[in-house]
């Protein structure tokens, strides 16, 4: 029996108000992220990329249709329970990394475990673990500003992974690396698929979205065109 989808959105639209006036970010989207699955999202500035991510990310509500995180519906959902559930089903990684400066790695990836009400000892230990699995574990007790640019970002991906989450939402993840260090970012990524993770990334760089299994374009609000990537896979012969 297969598993049910991590996430569906059926005929979402995103508007906002902006000095009274109607801007629609999303104009009626519907997209399916089945377990494990492994999807871009590609489009140029202004495209909905972003909103729709942050919307499949539970970090904003659609302003009509229907979205269904983890099997449940966000409409029925108060911000607590919002909350919980981006925490126990969606991990988060940015661009811009988004670490605490002056943290070492190891905390900042306990950071998400002490919304859950898990204690310090287990925190730091899980966070290990996770840091570990990404090849830092000799940076555990390192900041940031000790850290190169793709060590951030694989400290990020630690963060994001320490819930257990069952979809990974990557926006432009190797926008602020050179182009070896973003390739071993992708590798990192594409295991952490390979192991059941469902990851969906944002990216405007079509070489990476090209690495998907999958993509979708975005153009004006809307899912202008949805199809598999033809390319055999990442280091395979076409």
């Amino acid at each position: 029996m297969s598993a049910p989808p991590a996430i569906v959105a059926t005929n979402v639209s995103r508007t906002y108000e902006l000095d009274g006036v109607s801007v629609p970010a999303l104009r009626g989207v519907s997209l399916t992220v089945a377990a494990g699955d492994y999807l871009a999202i590609v489009g140029a500035s202004g495209s909905g990329k972003s909103t729709l991510m942050h919307l499949l990310g539970g970090l904003d509500r659609p302003t009509g249709g229907t979205l269904v995180i983890g099997g449940r519906d966000v409409a029925t959902l108060s911000p607590p329970e919002m909350a919980r559930l981006r925490n126990e089903t969606i991990g988060f990684v940015f661009q811009s990394f988004h670490l605490l400066t002056r943290t070492t790695a190891r905390d900042n990836v306990a950071l998400p475990l002490v919304y859950r009400g898990i204690g310090r000892r287990e925190r730091r230990a899980r966070a290990g673990a996770m840091l570990e699995r990404v090849g830092l574990g000799h940076r555990m007790d390192h900041r940031p500003n000790q850290m190169s640019g793709g060590e951030q970002q694989r400290v990020a991906i630690a963060r994001a992974l320490v819930t257990g989450p069952s979809v990974l939402l990557a926006d432009e993840p190797t926008g602020n690396l050179d182009t070896t260090t973003g390739q071993s970012v992708l590798a990192l990524l594409e295991s952490l698929n390979a192991e059941g993770v469902a990851v969906v990334l944002v990216t405007h760089d079509r070489e990476v979205a090209e690495r998907a299994h999958r993509q979708i374009v975005m153009r004006d609000g809307l899912i202008v065109d949805a199809a598999p990537v033809a390319a055999t896979g990442p280091g395979e012969p076409a």
